[in-house]
């Protein structure tokens, strides 16, 4: 039996509903971040304190437009079920880089941050079958032929 064949989705339809919105998040904040890249960071009048912190940011050269690209990317990629486990994969970095953002510097975003990775902490746990192989020991097969065989010394 094939690798393949057992993998499945836990939890199918909520997994489906929360892909669907995690996915048009990250196409729309993603496009957004690319339009941070190009134009600038928007700043309030007068800058406050993260503000200050996104426009440090911003003049050491960090790859927003890249950041935003990937997370479109992987937002685009997630609205399809074949692709949807690497663009879970994908997502994660910035759902655990956003996750640590609202928590140390952005308290007030807690509302954004905190859905946004626990959707892809639950969509980890609803695809972990297909993660599964990432995770298991050497198959016996490999184990043989790199030794040389069942007769090898």
């Amino acid at each position: 039996m094939s690798v393949f064949e057992n993998r499945s989705v836990r939890l199918p339809r909520l997994a489906f509903v929360v892909r669907i919105l995690f996915a048009s998040f990250l196409v729309g904040t993603g496009i957004m971040t690319m339009g941070f890249g190009v134009n600038g960071y928007p700043v309030g009048d007068p800058p406050g304190e993260l503000d200050y912190f996104m426009l440090a940011l911003e003049k050491t050269g960090y790859l927003i437009f890249w950041v935003g690209l990937l997370k479109t990317v992987a937002g685009g990629l997630m609205f399809f079920p074949r692709t949807a486990p690497l663009a879970i994969l994908m997502s994660l970095p910035y759902a655990f880089n956003i996750l640590l953002y609202v928590i140390f510097f952005a308290r007030q975003y807690l509302v954004i941050g905190l859905p946004d990775f626990a959707a892809c902490a639950l969509l980890i746990y609803c695809y972990f079958d297909w993660y599964r192989p990432i995770f298991a020991g050497p198959a016996t097969a490999s184990i043989q032929a790199a030794s040389g065989g069942e007769h090898a010394l």
